[in-house]
């Protein structure tokens, strides 16, 4: 297999493509990304890996480049990555005790193909107390998370259930990344 490059600093994806033994180079995107509410989320993150994933930077001819976007959606509502605290604050508020989307895009530019597809996983969240919120803000672990939360991390704790990828809500649907790259290999 030609070498795979993640056009992504996410911390999260690198460790699960090492996870299940994808060997990846790590690459800077000159895509300029946007959290920005559209009428159609699934669109938009779709849109978001697509660009990550053909503006990635220092990728040789003929390499495989892997782009990602995931997104938060509550109520027809996209949660991006908080901005500060406060913003942190008012997610975790409006996800207490409610249902979400977790919604990942993801581009795989691949033998001049470009394999675009999405994931979504449904997330049961319990409810929060005020102190559990503030106690999980002063961590920082949810400022740099869609939604101000990561299921991998100290969020976990109040998930109650999900309904799909378990990866997908890390910010990798690993096991379909997997499945397109065989298909794309072996055509």
């Amino acid at each position: 297999m030609s070498a795979l490059y993640l056009a992504s600093q996410s911390p999260r994806r690198r460790e699960l493509l090492n996870q299940v033994g994808i060997a990846h180079i790590v690459v800077d995107s000159a895509y300029e990304e946007s959290n920005v509410a559209t009428t159609n989320p699934i669109e938009m993150v779709k849109e978001q890996a697509l660009g990550k994933a053909r503006h990635a930077l220092g990728v040789p001819d003929g390499a495989i480049v892997l782009g990602a976007d995931t997104i938060v959606v509550l109520d027809g509502v996209v949660l991006g990555k908080p901005k500060d605290e406060k913003e942190a604050d008012s997610m975790l508020r409006q996800l207490s005790g409610k249902a979400h989307s977790v919604i990942t895009g993801v581009a795989l530019l691949i033998k001049g193909e470009e394999i675009v597809f999405h994931s979504e996983t449904k997330v049961y969240f319990k409810d929060l107390a005020d102190f559990e919120i503030a106690s999980y803000i002063a961590s920082k672990e949810p400022l740099d998370k869609a939604g101000a939360y990561g299921i991998q991390g100290k969020g976990a704790l109040w998930v109650d259930r999900i309904e799909g990828s378990y990866t997908n809500v890390v910010g990798l649907p690993v096991e379909q990344v997997y499945d397109e790259l065989v298909k794309a290999l072996n055509s």
